[in-house]
């Protein structure tokens, strides 16, 4: 025991700060440590841009459409949707339960700029639809789309078509209008009122809002597309969904946020297992140099760990010493990763310093987002990695025979 320290604990770092003639062994330390610091670092910033992509996605998802959709089977839409909304708002767990208007649409400017989209119609009376487009405006007044001459547009489909509030577009229906003539299409010109902004590029650049009494008018419905339902808990659509079909019954069917991006969500999922065990090899790497050190170690310290053992020392003790050379290489490589990836995540999350063509990722910087058990794993399969490459060398070491090696020696 030296400075507090147990003899094992003690003879464990000094044989890691070898000078001398054990340079080369001290080279393996470093790069023992430094493959834990760069797999642990690497592992933490991969994870935390997979979770931060993956929540960034469906935080927007979540905010731009309604957590619930209500339909009702057969082409006429929905008939009744006020039953329908007063069975449904009944529910624990609901919030708010208002009818919908979607119709697919083309949107033209006076300059001749076109785009495809869709018209959303919905109840501008109800306050969770109010407050959620009010969260989402970003010019122009929400309160002059109440009158039903006036159109909400999504930023990118108001730059593409080069608009801004106060200028007229025109709405074309792909369902045309019998006339004398034969089939005409049904247009008619709204108002720009105001833009709103999701944060993704694909709603920024397709949705467009009216009244629900214009957009029933403008698709040709006698009832609604259908019943949007907002959720106290979002994570809960699965359940409330259940419960709403049982409510309802045939022909109502029901669909919810997670069911309709299920097919995104499991890709960005395989995305990030897949990252995990690549970079998990360079903590295997690591386990590998450890495993070279103390190999080397064990060799030119043969002498030394006869002499010890012929003055009495177990062999789980000289083990524990060359086991903790391993596991310091380790738990040093842990540390130092962690704090470099956790720093790396704060100043990412703090000043946006990596930006995204939101286009093509569907949300505009890079957001870094560490869950607990995520850091748990890393840090629990890196220890793991490093316990396991000083298992065969410290227990090789402590199982020489001290005659053996002072004869030879």
């Amino acid at each position: 025991m030296k400075r507090g320290l147990p003899l094992e604990l003690f003879l464990g770092l000094r044989y890691l700060t070898a000078r001398g003639s054990r340079a080369n062994l001290s080279l393996f330390v470093w790069i023992g440590v430094g493959g834990v610091f760069l797999g642990v670092a690497a592992l933490i910033v991969v994870l935390a841009v997979m979770t931060g992509f993956q929540d960034g996605i469906r935080d927007r998802i979540i905010s731009a459409n309604p957590h619930l959709l209500v339909f009702q089977s057969g082409s006429a839409g929905m008939a009744d949707p006020a039953a329908v909304v007063a069975r449904v708002t009944t529910l624990p767990g609901v919030r708010a339960a208002t009818p919908f208007v979607l119709q697919q649409a083309l949107f033209t400017s006076a300059g001749g700029d076109a785009h495809g989209g869709l018209v959303r119609g919905v109840d501008f009376d109800s306050r969770p639809v109010r407050d959620d487009l009010k969260a989402q405006l970003r010019s122009g007044r929400l309160e002059a789309a109440v009158g039903g001459e006036g159109i909400l547009l999504g930023v990118e489909l108001a730059r593409t078509l080069g608009v801004v509030p106060g200028d007229a577009v025109t709405v074309i229906s792909p369902k045309g209008a019998l006339t004398a003539v034969g089939m005409v299409p049904k247009m008619r010109r709204f108002t720009v009122v105001g833009t709103i902004e999701v944060g993704m590029y694909e709603y920024d650049a397709s949705l467009a809002y009216l009244s629900l009494a214009a957009a029933r008018d403008f698709a040709g419905l006698a009832g609604v597309t259908g019943v949007e339902v907002r959720l106290d808990d979002p994570f809960d659509a699965k359940r409330v969904g259940r419960a709403v079909a049982g409510r309802l019954g045939v022909p109502y069917w029901v669909r919810d946020w997670m069911d309709m991006n299920r097919n995104l969500f499991n890709a960005l999922q395989l995305e990030k297992l897949a990252l995990f065990v690549v970079v998990t090899i360079i903590v295997l790497v690591a386990a590998f140099a450890i495993i070279g050190h103390l190999v080397l170690l064990v060799a030119e310290k043969r002498k030394e760990i006869g002499v010890l053992k012929a003055i009495g020392a177990s062999a789980s003790s000289i083990t524990a010493v060359f086991f903790s050379v391993g596991m310091t290489i380790g738990v040093v490589g842990t540390v130092a990763g962690s704090i470099v990836g956790l720093a790396i995540i704060w100043i990412q999350n703090t000043y946006k310093i990596i930006k995204l063509a939101g286009d093509v990722y569907q949300i505009d910087y890079l957001p870094m987002k560490l869950a607990f058990g995520d850091f748990v794993l890393i840090v629990s399969a890196t220890l793991l990695l490093s316990f396991l490459a000083t298992i065969v060398p410290a227990r090789r070491a402590g199982s020489l025979s001290p005659v053996d090696v002072l004869r030879y020696e």
